[in-house]
């Protein structure tokens, strides 16, 4: 007699659901879905195109001129260290002799090789 009673309260309240003629499942849209009627929910995911951040250019303009101070640093310490490499390069090719060429200085030309195209492409962007 219970089970009965229960049973014919969750077919009133199914009945007066709306949307409930369609096998007695509730129809919604994505939109609608977890809101509340006649309640306006707030934004997620922070600032949308609606309100943009009045700092966004400035903050961009300053993490430019960092990455710019920074690719500067790092191109004058690869050139001094292309220099000292040169350098180093040319006095023991001028030790050596036009016979003998030491595996040093093969080793060090290509390093000198690697760094000289390592500071050529990151002059480039």
């Amino acid at each position: 007699m219970r089970i009965l009673g229960v049973v014919i309260v969750g077919m009133a309240l199914l009945a007066g659901v709306p949307g409930s003629s369609s096998g007695g499942q509730i129809q919604s849209t994505p939109s609608q879905a977890g809101q509340i009627p006649g309640i306006q929910q707030p934004k997620r995911g922070g600032l949308g195109p609606e309100d943009p951040d009045p700092m966004a250019p400035h903050r961009e303009q300053k993490q430019a001129e960092l990455r710019n101070a920074d690719r500067q640093k790092r191109l004058v310490a690869d050139t001094d260290k292309l220099l000292a490499l040169a350098t180093d390069l040319k006095e023991q090719v001028d030790k050596s002799t036009k016979d003998t060429l030491s595996v040093d200085v093969i080793k060090k030309a290509d390093e000198i090789e690697k760094l000289a195209h390592s500071v050529k492409e990151r002059m480039k962007g």
